[in-house]
């Protein structure tokens, strides 16, 4: 007889992992049962097309069960849930469209079910003009009450990736938005300068169309309001609720499956669960950290689909490991992209490192061909060997190719001393000679090899000297008490410097800083370089 494989839910786990199945076994008997009415559908393209970016509906559904019939031989059925799991005779029970129950035996079994959005218990829910989003039925309620009811503003509860690309899809749709955080500062997993950063830069750029309010929650949705936890209203025709998902469970814990510390189903290497006949994909999957070996789940698309691939061949007779996540993400907001991958500075002091910080901005291609933007490049590193252990990049162009450099440096355990040799594509129009890769690295390799001594708060100064311009100062402002010297002058002006006090030296962005530290440190005074110089201490002082 031919092996039985049984796929609980389709989009990015559990088609991949029927489809991968198939590759590796023409034999076997391939059955996906998907409760909703689209097998697979393209989850991250969502908010785009309420958006207005993505015009056609259609090509959000990626495959059809006639479609991956046609193509793998695989039975796929939709609108059919499965209500439980018989681990002892191998069998799910199956509720099918007009309501009868059916029984499905398998050899081996994958779950792919996902996550839940968390809905709080907020007064006033459920109401008609607040929504979540997870699938395509979601994303049409949405587009229809934006068509029909005509809202002008509208609140976003939770500043993640799915609540800013929201706010974004909202606001091209002419809303104006204020988005929610409960946390302290949007994105969580950004360091709070970057956060900070990109904040001001929104609230500057966007302030008559986009509210971000932080360290702040709602409490009670009312008809064209949110009312948050101090009191105060906020006008919103229409809510959108992202604070968060819960993965779904429910099937694996009543059929006795383990679950792990993150409330995920645990899974091993192969991806198999506590029993080894059953896999587990998806956002409802604990598995590890790449970097810490912490047991995490990752609620993206991309993990999702490798784990897919993995467990499908698996369970169709292949011996394949996943060897963890980097959580690796990107988002735009409107003007600018953020990127994340690895770990952020409470992640890596949690995990027990010693490691630095540091932060860099350089033009996203040659700064003389025009349209290039400052890409800042935050790199976390592990003292002494000088290891990646993470990195959050911002910017308004070539985010994402540097974050995948990244990635890919992060995931084969690269050192910034690797990095600084990396040879990446250049020309005018794409980058520079030194790419900012290569320039984060060399700012970072200076501090694993001791060649400066930098400072991360220029409060530690007795005498701090802005090596800057003159007419930089008048447009931006100085820190503290600082003496200005301009770079160009220090080794001329040497003598109004004090030997005997603790000098620190910054510039706009911290390179100047560091030639005035070599200038000064060759000539005996004792001095540190203000990192990330003076744009940095905006978001850190």
């Amino acid at each position: 007889m031919s092996l039985k494989i049984v796929v609980i839910g389709g989009v990015a786990g559990g088609a991949t992992a029927a489809a991968k199945a198939r590759r590796v076994n023409e034999h076997a008997e391939i059955t996906v049962f998907e409760r909703g009415e689209y097998l697979s559908f393209a989850n991250c393209g969502l908010p785009y097309y309420i958006a207005g970016e993505i015009k056609d509906r259609e090509k959000l559904l990626l495959m059809t069960p006639q479609k991956f019939w046609d193509k793998y031989r695989i039975k796929a059925l939709i609108r059919h849930e499965v209500l439980s799991v018989d681990r002892v005779a191998k069998k799910v029970k199956v509720k099918t469209p007009d309501g009868s129950i059916i029984d499905e035996v398998y050899d081996k079994l994958i779950m792919s079910q996902g996550a839940m959005p968390i809905v709080p218990p907020f007064k006033g829910l459920p109401a008609e003009h607040v929504f979540v989003l997870r699938d395509v039925p979601d994303m049409d309620k949405i587009d229809l009450f934006i068509k029909t009811q005509n809202p002008k503003t509208a609140a976003v509860i939770g500043g993640g990736f799915i609540g800013l690309e929201m706010a974004e899809a909202l606001m091209h749709r002419g809303l104006k938005v204020t988005v929610i955080e409960k946390a302290p500062h949007i994105l969580p997993l950004l360091d709070d300068d970057m956060a900070r950063e990109l904040v001001r830069d929104m609230e500057q750029d966007y302030a008559n169309t986009l509210t971000i309010l932080n360290a702040i929650g709602a409490s009670e949705m009312g008809k064209d309001f949110v009312v948050l936890e101090n009191g105060q209203k906020v006008n919103a025709d229409m809510v959108l609720l992202s604070v968060g998902v819960k993965p779904e469970v429910a099937l694996a814990r009543e059929a006795g499956l383990e679950i792990g510390v993150t409330g995920g189903v645990k899974a091993n290497g192969r991806l198999q669960s506590s029993d080894p006949d059953i896999y587990v994909v998806g956002d409802a999957a604990e598995t590890t950290h790449l970097i810490t070996g912490a047991r995490l789940r990752i609620p993206l698309a991309g993990p999702a689909n490798r784990q897919g691939r993995i467990a499908g061949a698996n369970a169709a007779g292949a011996h394949l490991t996943y060897p963890g996540a980097l959580g690796t993400s990107i988002v735009r907001l409107l003007n600018k992209t953020i990127g994340y991958v690895g770990l952020n500075s409470k992640q890596a002091k949690d995990a027990g490192f010693t490691f630095f910080t540091s932060t860099t901005r350089d033009p996203s291609h040659a700064s003389y061909y025009p349209g290039a933007t400052t890409v800042i490049t935050k790199l976390l590193v592990e003292e002494g060997s000088g290891r990646i252990l993470g990195a959050q990049v911002m910017g308004e162009n070539g985010v994402d190719k540097r974050v995948d450099v990244l990635a890919t440096a992060i995931y084969g355990k690269m050192t910034v001393h690797d990095l600084e040799s990396l040879d990446l594509a250049y020309a005018p129009p794409f980058g520079s000679a030194n790419d900012p890769i290569n320039i984060a690295s060399f700012v970072a390799g200076h501090e694993v090899k001791g060649d400066v001594r930098t400072i991360e708060t220029f409060s530690e100064a007795d005498f701090l000297v802005d090596v800057r311009n003159p007419d930089e100062i008048q447009k931006f402002g100085k820190l503290g008490n600082s003496v200005n010297i301009p770079v160009s002058q220090l080794r001329d002006r040497l003598h109004e410097i004090p030997k005997d006090k603790k000098i620190v030296v910054y510039c706009q962005k911290g390179q100047r800083g560091y030639l005035a530290y070599q200038i000064l440190n060759q000539n005996g005074f004792q001095v540190a370089n203000l990192k990330g110089g003076f744009l940095q201490a905006r978001n850190t002082n």
